[in-house]
């Protein structure tokens, strides 16, 4: 019987053990993230931040290529140079945000508050912006090639 027991918890812990390398390094970015508000230049591809706080995060050239930001707040966040291609920021209220140069192609800023936000030089090629909220908004749309 002791055989038996022996093999099966081996087998079970090199189970746990086979968990993907990406999985695991998620986690620790966006537990990062979500604790220090400070990932330059992170790769959160298609990470679901729905409805998080981001205030003030740092999140300058961060690949957010395909995220879930729907309702998050990202007030005075900093996404300079971030790619945001296809990221969904459906009601996100992003006052006082900064998203200069980013990527925004695809995005879905639909309901979004950018009251206060600079935008200079994003490239916003098929984003969603039906119903933003915003004044003084900085707006200088850049281009794909």
């Amino acid at each position: 019987m002791k055989p038996i027991f022996l093999t099966a918890a081996v087998l079970l812990s090199t189970l746990s053990l086979a968990v993907p390398t990406h999985v695991k390094a998620e986690n620790i970015t966006v537990r990062r993230l979500l604790e220090t508000r400070e990932c330059s230049g992170c790769n959160l591809t298609s990470v679901n931040l729905k409805g998080t706080h981001l205030i003030g995060a740092d999140l300058r050239n961060a690949n957010l290529k395909g995220a879930n930001l729907e309702g998050a707040n990202l007030e005075g966040a900093d996404l300079t140079g971030a790619n945001l291609e296809g990221a969904n920021l459906k009601e996100a209220f992003a006052t006082d945000t900064t998203l200069n140069n980013a990527n925004l192609t695809n995005a879905n800023l639909s309901e979004a508050h950018l009251h206060n936000a600079q935008v200079d030089g994003a490239i916003m090629i098929g984003t969603n912006i039906e119903g933003v909220k915003g004044f003084d908004i900085n707006l200088g749309i850049g281009g794909g090639e």
